[in-house]
């Protein structure tokens, strides 16, 4: 239910981005495009905030052994203690109900690798088109002799 409801302010927050995003995905034109890679960079970021959000708060309880019995798991007191320090992180996120259960998603965390790179990927690229683009209107501009 969590993730629908992140799911929903994603896309109200973000949806005239996407709609144009969708729109150049489909002709093609994102190609040639700064723009739009500089936008897909601001929408995975936007993303991977979200994705951190919904890691952070899978099995948001004030007692996390609610949530782990919640999802028909034991919590093992011992284990938990003794990996605290895991818990407490801001990178993996972890919030073990023993050994072998984690309440958060096995995709966040690579998720939270994934959508950065990529988004340092699509900047990379806008800033390839613009200095091409600006190459090439300069080298038109230019008189020939």
């Amino acid at each position: 239910m969590l993730l629908l409801m992140l799911f929903v302010v994603f896309v109200v927050a973000t949806g005239p981005g996407l709609w144009f995003w969708g729109r150049s995905l489909g002709r093609g034109s994102w190609r040639h495009s700064a723009g739009w890679c500089a936008g897909s960079a601001a929408l995975l970021i936007v993303a991977t905030g979200f994705v951190y959000l919904a890691g952070a708060l899978s099995g948001a309880s004030l007692d996390p052994e609610e949530a782990c019995h919640a999802r028909g798991q034991r919590y093992d007191y011992p284990y938990v203690d003794a990996h605290f320090e895991e818990t407490s992180r801001w990178f993996p996120l972890r919030n073990p109900c023993d050994a072998g259960y984690d309440l958060v998603p096995a995709w966040v965390n690579p998720a939270l690798v994934a959508l950065p790179v990529l988004a340092v990927v699509c900047l990379a690229f806008s800033v390839r088109l613009a200095v091409t683009r600006r190459r090439r209107a300069k080298q038109g501009a230019e008189p020939t002799s």
